[in-house]
């Protein structure tokens, strides 16, 4: 049986954590929850290859906020597929965010994070 692709979702009101852990589960994917961007980013470099993509918040709890903790997602894969999901920064994505990235302006459908999450790890190159 294939596994699912597990996507690393950054949030720290648990209440959010489970509407988006819900979806993507529903959506096929295996889900890993962080807190902080301090945790992501020491899950991410604990083991590279295990996560397919990154969901992250903009504010969080910590020193990292969701734009540092996809700078360094990209620097450990520069193709690594990120969402941001945002109430009040949404506006910053252009000058903040990674690129080829999507920004999910809440409240959002679930089906809207599914999909993002979908498009991008479908248009990330195939491995050779």
């Amino acid at each position: 049986m294939e596994e699912l692709p597990t996507i690393l979702v950054i949030e720290d009101d648990p209440d959010i954590q489970a509407v988006l852990e819900d979806a993507l589960t529903e959506g096929g994917f295996e889900v890993a929850i962080a807190a902080t961007g301090e945790e992501a980013v020491t899950l991410l470099i604990g083991d590279k290859s295990k996560y397919r993509a990154l969901v992250t918040d903009i504010n969080l709890l910590g020193r990292f906020d969701g734009w540092q903790v996809a700078r360094r997602a990209r620097e450990i894969n520069p193709d690594f597929p990120v969402v941001y999901i945002s109430g009040a920064h949404a506006e910053d994505w252009t000058s903040k965010g990674v690129p080829n990235s999507i920004m999910l302006a809440k409240p959002f459908a679930p089906a809207q994070l599914v999909t993002a999450v979908s498009q991008l790890i479908n248009a990330g190159t195939p491995t050779q």
